[in-house]
């Protein structure tokens, strides 16, 4: 039996941390794992960034509360769910995801969480597990399931690679280019027709 695994950001909702960039105006924030491989390393950087510029959890969340998911992404995962479980495995926080959870239709998602103060400030983080999206399909596939992962940044790579099947999905040309081997999609379209090939075999 199945279990396609998807991320998050850049595959079903836009970048988090790239829109509050564009809101606030602060370029440094438009760094993400499609730039940074090491995910500690991005999310201490940008947890400096905050607290240079006193920002917090609530001027994140009041952006997320404007961000909308790609179009076609709430048809995409309707569809797919109908013939298959689905989990969305991000390094994403349960402090940002909620909104967007709703506006997908609640499907199930394991996330990490914020660590925030009485005032606000976003101290800290902890990751659910170590190497989280890896970690998540072998578990996965030590009960019984096969998985099938896709993608699109570096912190997606282990998850893919490690599942039966995989693909890249809105990739930029470097991950493409450093991973022919991968299956590399663009639109939902055409990837819906690969997955229900998957999963038909």
């Amino acid at each position: 039996m199945y279990v396609i695994c998807l991320d998050l950001e850049g595959v079903l909702v836009p970048e988090i941390w790239i829109a509050f960039a564009k809101a606030t105006g602060i370029e440094e924030l438009k760094k993400t794992t499609r730039d940074e491989p090491d995910y500690d390393k991005l999310m201490r950087y940008r947890l400096a960034i905050l607290k240079e510029h006193g920002l917090g959890l609530k001027e994140i969340q009041d952006v997320i509360a404007t961000i909308d998911p790609m179009p076609g992404a709430k048809e995409f995962l309707d569809e797919l769910r109908s013939f298959c479980q689905v989990i969305i495995i991000s390094d994403t926080f349960t402090q940002f995801a909620s909104p967007l959870m709703k506006k997908l239709g609640w499907p199930t998602l394991f996330c990490n969480s914020l660590v925030v103060s009485e005032s606000g400030e976003v101290t800290d983080f902890k990751m659910r597990v170590e190497k989280s999206k890896y970690t998540t399909v072998k578990a996965l596939q030590s009960i019984g399931f096969d998985t099938i992962a896709g993608g699109d940044s570096y912190n997606d790579l282990a998850m893919i690679k490690a599942s039966k099947a995989g693909f890249l999905f809105k990739s930029p040309d470097k991950i493409r280019e450093d991973n022919p081997d991968l299956p590399a999609f663009d639109e939902y379209g055409p990837l819906m027709e690969y997955l229900k090939k998957l999963v038909s075999e």
